[in-house]
């Protein structure tokens, strides 16, 4: 009797396991099987998924799905499967998924999440336009940019024969500059404030793309007990009442028709469009200028870190960029960003080191808009989609030495410079990087200016280099220190 009840009940919770594990639609891209409750959570590795997904898209192919708890999740991997979506089918994928903790955070009302609709498409319209009135790609966005690198150059010059761990310094620069377009305004590189900002984004950008967003997006009802995706909240509240606190101050001292800075251009449209049918408004006001604000520290900091790191390890490249600088520059002082049109092989040094940075290792999620069709699949309205932008970053077919550090990656027979189609740093179609330009000049301008002035050479005593990056949304080289040396008759 025992036995038999014993049975009934195991043989109830396997058939209760059977009906409650998720479904693939028809014609949905294949993949592992999920678990109940979990789905593919628990086959993948929270610390660093890529190996795991590489696994997959071996298995699976080159559009496969996963199950993020409930939620299908399709993955891309590699250049045609990317292109077809974000070239091709732009549209279709110009979604973001709905529902996650990032959108809860951001209140589904930034650039970087907010849904494709007609507001967000008027305020991705506006910051493009706003950013490039205030000088993107002209003479004083180059200004800006290099008032900041003078900074930094003081205090490398202060620490000219001695090592420093440069993180704190290129994040602190790479924030000023982007506070410098968003408030017209920049910090002294000891401000707490300066360094409030820096820390609340890096920690919002580790807990977000770690164990703990994904525990709160799989499991609804755990969302509400004290757990570290809380501080996510938490850190950005913080940083929307700093960013409100700017906003009051901006409406107390601009002088309309005068913008300094893009708070005050988009307060000015606002009054020329007036209230009626107006979709601009000050809480969205507020969750744009974070979601640049992030964007622009981030990503661009860490691009230069890499960069450093690799100059630092590899000195035959960087002896070359130098001479290239030198013959370029002769006895001018200051690099403008035209001069980029005259330094192929720094341009070349700089997007491979983009790409092994490999800043967005997944992209920002997509999801679709409406049904479609990716490469004979069929894709449901609202499907999350992933893009494995490391597997174009690093596709062996399209990249000679896809592991190597290796500019010549971006020369053709010439010598001169080239990009190719798998250049994917920035993503691609509607939802491409909106800070691309900004980056661009910043990576050319800072980089240059350092280089012409320094030596960046790997400390004797650090032992051998670790290149490979540390995983995250945002990702970042490890912690490392350089040694830096004055160039020329300032003591090379």
């Amino acid at each position: 009797m025992v036995g038999t009840f014993f049975l009934l009940c195991v043989g109830s919770c396997l058939l209760l396991l059977v009906v409650l594990r998720p479904q693939r639609p028809r014609n949905f891209p294949p993949g592992p099987p999920p678990v109940p409750i979990f789905g593919n959570v628990l086959q993948l590795s929270m610390k660093n998924p890529m190996a795991g997904l590489d696994k997959l898209s071996a298995e699976y192919g080159e559009v496969y799905s996963l199950f993020l708890g409930w939620r299908p999740a399709v993955v891309l991997h590699g250049l045609q499967a990317v292109r077809e979506a974000l070239v091709t089918k732009s549209v279709d994928f110009a979604g973001r998924p709905q529902g996650m903790m990032i959108n809860h955070v951001t209140e589904d009302k930034g650039l970087i999440m907010g849904n494709y609709g007609a507001v967000w498409r008027e305020h991705r319209r506006f910051a493009l336009t706003t950013m490039k009135n205030f000088g993107l790609g002209k003479r004083s966005m180059e200004e800006r940019i290099l008032e900041e690198t003078d900074h930094v150059c003081t205090r490398l010059g202060e620490n000219a024969g001695k090592s420093l761990d440069p993180v704190t310094l290129v994040h602190s620069a790479a924030s000023n500059i982007i506070c410098s377009v968003l408030f017209g305004h920049r910090y002294d590189y000891q401000d707490p404030v300066l360094s409030f900002i820096i820390n609340s984004f890096k920690e919002n950008a580790q807990i977000a793309n770690g164990p703990w967003a994904a525990v709160y997006d799989t499991f609804p009802l755990l969302r509400r007990l004290p757990l570290p995706f809380q501080r996510v909240f938490d850190n950005y509240r913080a940083l929307k009442k700093h960013t409100v606190e700017i906003v009051e101050q901006h409406k107390h001292t601009r002088a309309r028709g005068e913008p300094r800075d893009v708070v005050d251009c988009y307060l000015d449209e606002m009054d020329k469009r007036g209230p009626e049918g107006c979709v601009l408004e000050e809480e969205r006001l507020v969750m744009l200028l974070l979601d640049l604000h992030f964007a622009g520290t981030d990503t661009s900091s860490n691009s230069i870190l890499t960069a450093l790191l690799y100059l630092a390890t590899h000195t035959h490249i960087q002896a070359q960029c130098q001479t290239e600088i030198d013959g370029v520059l002769g006895g001018r002082g200051r690099v403008s960003f035209e001069d980029r049109h005259r330094m192929p092989y720094v341009m070349a040094t700089i997007h491979e080191t983009q790409r092994l940075a490999n800043i967005a290792p997944l992209g920002v999620f997509h999801a679709t808009i409406r049904p479609t069709k990716l490469m004979g699949y069929d894709i449901p309205e609202g499907t999350l989609v992933i893009t494995n932008l490391t597997s174009v970053l690093f596709e062996s077919s399209q990249w000679e030495r896809a592991n190597d550090f290796n500019p010549a990656h971006f020369l053709n027979d010439d010598g001169q410079f080239v990009k190719p189609e798998a250049f994917l740093v920035f993503s691609a179609g509607p939802r491409v990087c909106l800070g691309e330009l900004l980056a661009r000049m910043e990576l050319f301008l800072i980089l240059v200016t350092l280089l012409q002035r320094f030596r960046f050479l790997w400390p004797e005593d650090a032992g051998n280099p670790d290149l490979s990056p540390v995983f995250g949304g945002i990702q970042s080289p490890k912690p490392y220190r350089v040694s830096v040396r004055l160039r020329g008759n300032q003591g090379a």
